[in-house]
């Protein structure tokens, strides 16, 4: 049988019962309830702090990057790794080591089977853009078509996503086609419009002229990208896009004449096109805040793509009429005819003697 409890008595109840004998009469009619309430918040605030104590040593850890578990290999069979260290058993990968693709001493395999492709160093990861796409966001208000549309316009419209080399316009959806017959029905974007990228397609430029827009291609870093996405650099005024014949070619891009003195027609809205005495980029940075300049192209293929007129390059202005983009060949009125060179190098003086 289980033990019985003892009998309270009175004598028993009176001394478990608090004592206020101790408190002064006068005093305990206002100092009581507060040291009752003040006993209270001690007795919680130490059963939380007990609480918290245990609830800290059940979850206590390191963070996620303060250890970095080790390999130790050879350390006995516990660790998994011991013994032979993960190598196996015999062989020849135990012992030494072997070379990448042999196969044991027979005919290796890029001799049987040849060696396919390779890894083009240098190539460009450029983030394509189809013209229906643009004009997708245009009808949803995320793209304005009357004002120029530049890597900045497109990025943070989200209509691409982690631009690193630049961005190429592709002529997908540049005609309508009717489903139900084979038939051209027209061109999918519903206004001119104005856009500056790395490079276009010859298709895709064809169809935004077609509308009354203008295809402009501007050559881009990965470091002038991040510059312009975060509002230190101009999405396409630079100094070479900014002298005489490139403030007419900047005016032509905007829609402007350049005999206007006004700086509306479609412009960026802060001056920069349509004066008589061209664009400055000096001022412009100046008056917007830019700290950046735009860089130009060193490279000869850079700078031989940007110079060509059938990729509605920025430099294009800088070809004279009778002169190709190329760097390497002259007009022949710029060239020396070899009867001309023959006689130089005869009347030269040899000075070897």
């Amino acid at each position: 049988m289980p033990p019985r409890l003892p009998v309270l008595t009175a004598t028993t109840r009176r001394l478990l019962q608090p004592s206020t004998s101790s408190i002064p009469s006068p005093v305990s009619s206002f100092l009581l309830p507060q040291i009752h309430q003040q006993h209270r918040e001690r007795q919680q605030q130490l059963q939380q702090q007990q609480q918290r104590h245990a609830t800290i040593l059940g979850k206590l850890s390191d963070n996620p990057s303060a250890y970095n578990k080790r390999i130790r290999r050879g350390r006995g069979p516990a660790s998994g790794k011991g013994k032979t260290a993960g190598r196996g058993h015999k062989g020849q990968k135990q012992h030494g080591k072997v070379p990448a693709g042999f196969t044991g001493g027979q005919t290796p395999e890029w001799v049987v089977h040849g060696k396919r492709g390779f890894e083009n160093v240098f190539s460009l990861d450029i983030s394509p853009v189809n013209l229906d796409r643009i004009q997708e966001w245009i009808d949803q208000g995320r793209i304005d078509p009357t004002r120029p549309i530049t890597v900045k316009e497109l990025a943070e419209s989200r209509c691409i996503h982690g631009v690193k080399d630049g961005v190429k316009l592709l002529a997908r959806g540049a005609t309508k086609t009717n489903s139900s017959k084979a038939e051209v029905v027209g061109s999918v974007l519903k206004q001119p419009i104005h856009i500056i990228v790395s490079r276009a397609s010859a298709a895709a430029i064809a169809a935004v002229e077609a509308a009354g827009g203008s295809v402009t291609t501007r050559y881009y870093t990965r470091a002038s990208i991040r510059r312009i996405l975060r509002r230190e650099t101009h999405p396409f005024v630079s100094l070479a896009w900014t002298e005489k014949s490139g403030s007419e070619a900047i005016n032509r891009f905007l829609g402007v004449s350049s005999s206007s003195s006004s700086s509306g027609g479609g412009g960026d809205g802060n001056g920069e096109a349509g004066e008589n005495k061209g664009v400055d980029e000096a001022r412009i940075m100046r008056e917007q805040g830019y700290t950046y300049r735009l860089p130009d192209p060193t490279n000869r293929k850079d700078i031989e793509y940007y110079r060509d007129p059938a990729h509605r390059g920025y430099l294009s202005h800088l070809v004279r009429p009778e002169e190709g983009p190329s760097l390497f060949f002259l007009p022949p009125a710029h060239r020396k005819s070899s009867a001309g060179q023959r006689k130089e190098k005869e009347l030269a003086p040899n000075r070897l003697w």
